[in-house]
């Protein structure tokens, strides 16, 4: 159990099915779809970049260090697999975005998705519902950050735990990806952040040295993006 009273799940072990570049994880007990990359160093950008959208080809081209422009064509292409996969669709998804400046698919946007990358590894999810997804790399320990973000509860389920930078990892990954499935983005307060309202799954990646958390809301949870579910 985590200080929120919410049970949940923890995988640390490969439970998923191969794709073309990555593997992809059923969440929520298969009502969600979780797909992670983590073979970035494998990922050819300028073959990436004559792929994407052209939406997509120009944020990318925004990021002056490679890292960046890797890990945003990396994401939309993971994207463009889970969307196949899943429903059948080709092609570049374009993206509209509500007024908190959460993205939805143009031409599908009753498919909900959330994508998330860091140093080592890119995440999407796909949903019914709304939906957030976060992935982090795993780090050192560091507790003034942990006290900056955790409260105080949160922090003592950090400390007393065995492994107090994956503990950490999970709490913050949980508290982003709520943001993003309620189009909050990112806030000063994430230690008043509320995660009774939400549903969270999370996979821990320590072959490829990540940790990632869905989340969704629970029913009767009033989001950022004007709607209910």
């Amino acid at each position: 159990m985590s200080g929120t009273g919410e049970t949940v799940k923890h995988y640390f072990f490969r439970q998923a099915k191969e794709t073309m570049r990555g593997k992809r994880i059923e969440t929520f007990d298969g009502q969600a779809h979780c797909y992670i990359d983590s073979n970035l160093q494998t990922f050819d950008i300028d073959a990436a970049l004559g792929e994407v959208s052209e939406q997509r080809r120009n944020q990318a081209l925004k990021y002056s260090h490679e890292p960046g422009r890797r890990q945003c064509l990396a994401a939309y292409m993971l994207l463009k697999e889970a969307l196949f996969e899943d429903f059948g669709i080709e092609g570049n998804p374009v993206f509209d975005y509500y007024d908190g400046g959460k993205p939805f698919l143009r031409d599908f946007p009753h498919i909900h998705f959330s994508i998330s990358h860091c140093r080592n590894a890119v995440a999407c999810v796909l949903h019914d519902a709304p939906v957030g997804i976060d992935i982090e790399t795993i780090r050192p320990y560091k507790p003034r950050l942990a006290a900056y973000v955790l409260n105080g509860r949160e922090l003592q389920d950090v400390e007393a735990s065995s492994r107090r930078d994956i503990a950490f990892i999970r709490l913050w990954t949980m508290k982003e990806s709520m943001l993003k499935m309620t189009g909050q983005g990112i806030r000063s307060d994430l230690k008043q952040l509320d995660l009774q309202n939400g549903c969270f799954f999370t996979a821990v990646e320590e072959e490829d040295g990540a940790v990632v958390t869905v989340c969704r809301a629970k029913e009767n949870i009033l989001l950022n993006s004007n709607f209910t579910i």
